[in-house]
């Protein structure tokens, strides 16, 4: 399960979980920074991620287009990166159940 992290992550999270989301990368290490979100869209796509985001521009792109890819909406406001990083590592059993899942294109977690 590769997770693709969008720009308003940190970057310093991916080393922080590669451990259990092996191959998964930031936009910025991939030079997708300051670009539109439906070429993240169409990038995560083709390359078997799993967005993860803060941006409700994903949430309502996969209302609308549904999956491939998947969508990890993070509502949590802003936080430190050491939460996100949390709940990334303790939400990892819900997270993998919903990628393997045929049925749901959103994950929200808050």
């Amino acid at each position: 399960m590769k997770l693709l992290l969008d720009e308003n992550l940190s970057d310093r999270i991916i080393h922080r979980i590669i451990d259990l989301y092996p191959d998964s990368e930031h936009v910025k290490t991939l030079g997708l920074t300051n670009t539109d979100d439906l070429m993240i869209w169409e990038y995560a796509k083709a390359s078997d991620f799993v967005i993860v985001s803060k941006d409700s521009d994903f949430h309502q792109r996969s209302l609308l287009y549904g999956y491939p890819p998947k969508f990890v909406y993070l509502r949590i406001g802003n936080s430190p990166t050491s939460k996100i990083v949390q709940i990334l590592r303790n939400k990892f059993d819900i997270i993998t159940q919903f990628v393997n899942s045929e049925m749901e294109s959103i994950l929200v977690l808050a």
